[in-house]
């Protein structure tokens, strides 16, 4: 079955002139967050898809930066929760309030939490109950909450960038999958190289404050959005990307590897997030077309968070990074 290829003769221009602002904002952020320029790139990918985030990696790392510099460079309303064992739903979505109106007339009144926001970073999100874990859940997929059976819509746009700190898992409680699968992409935060390290030394504990430049405006993201959803793909790309995602599945015959090593693998929820990954991946560098070099470099990070490893996979000492690295490769 062939692809339907956009007839439009403007998009070109369009992506043209949406990816040099991109370009821009890309620059603006890496200005201030040092050697994290992959940690960046899936960031803007997850929000040129519509998507959420899920960023790992240990304190330290400026990944509160990230949040507050993406919101001021995307010219969105940023808000931070600090996830906590004693947070309750209410401290996320907002409650009701009894008022007395004049003539002793009483009412509720909803009062917003922080979640009405556009660029939400939930911050150590698996310290919560699941309880409160869940009350994020409906607003990322629905783009709303219920609140005494009363919908309260978030603002447009809306992204949830979430963080876990890999090593302090005592008094945690791990993300179940469903909540999981909200997440577009799982970031991994690493490390900064020498230089950037020695970099940064100068450029932070110095007196010099830094001015981060506003790039976008959110009517300016949200059209970059949808021009992300329009950009045409190759049949090949998405034949390689529906033979990766079915390979990472077991009992599907498609790989004994598979079949032996991965306990459950990826929906149809991972062959859709890949296909706006890529897109958005081909735009942040400045192409008109995703290839299938994209879907490989985006397999670990859009299938990783989706799949599980079996108890053979971890008694031989498997890693499932190597392990979606091969499945991707095949599909070369």
């Amino acid at each position: 079955m062939s692809t339907v290829i956009q007839t439009d003769a403007t998009i070109v221009p369009r992506l043209e002139a949406a990816a040099e602002r991109v370009k821009r904002a890309h620059k603006a952020a890496a200005s201030v967050i040092f050697g994290q320029d992959v940690v960046i790139e899936r960031t803007l990918i997850t929000i040129l898809s519509g998507g959420h985030a899920l960023l790992i990696g240990v304190p330290g790392l400026a990944k509160t930066l990230l949040v507050e510099t993406l919101g001021r460079v995307l010219g969105l309303d940023a808000k931070r929760i600090q996830f906590t064992p004693d947070l309750m739903p209410s401290d996320i979505i907002g409650s009701e309030v009894l008022e007395e109106a004049p003539g002793q007339r009483r009412s509720f009144r909803f009062i917003k939490g922080p979640i009405f926001t556009q660029l939400l970073m939930a911050d150590e999100i698996n310290r919560a109950s699941p309880k409160t874990q869940s009350a994020l859940l409906q607003a990322m997929q629905e783009h709303h909450v219920t609140v005494a059976g009363t919908r309260h819509d978030v603002p447009q746009p809306f992204h949830v960038l979430a963080t876990q700190n890999p090593l302090e898992q005592e008094g945690t409680y791990p993300l179940p999958e469903a909540q999981l699968d909200r997440f577009l992409l799982e970031i991994d935060v690493t490390y900064p190289d020498l230089a950037a390290e020695r970099r940064m030394l100068y450029a932070t504990t110095g007196t010099d404050e830094r001015n981060v430049e506003t790039v976008l405006t959110a009517v300016d993201l949200m059209a970059i959005q949808r021009l992300v959803r329009q950009m045409p793909v190759p049949d090949k790309v998405v034949e390689a990307i529906l033979k990766l995602v079915r390979s990472a599945r077991p009992g599907t015959g498609a790989s004994a590897e598979t079949d032996r090593f991965i306990a459950w693998g990826p929906g149809p929820r991972a062959s859709q997030a890949l296909t706006l990954a890529v897109r958005a991946k081909a735009l942040v560098d400045g192409r008109l077309a995703p290839s299938i070099d994209d879907v490989i470099e985006l397999a670990e990070p859009v299938l990783k968070h989706r799949m599980a490893l079996s108890f053979a996979a971890r008694a031989e000492g498997q890693e499932l990074g190597a392990l979606i690295a091969r499945l991707a490769h095949a599909v070369e």
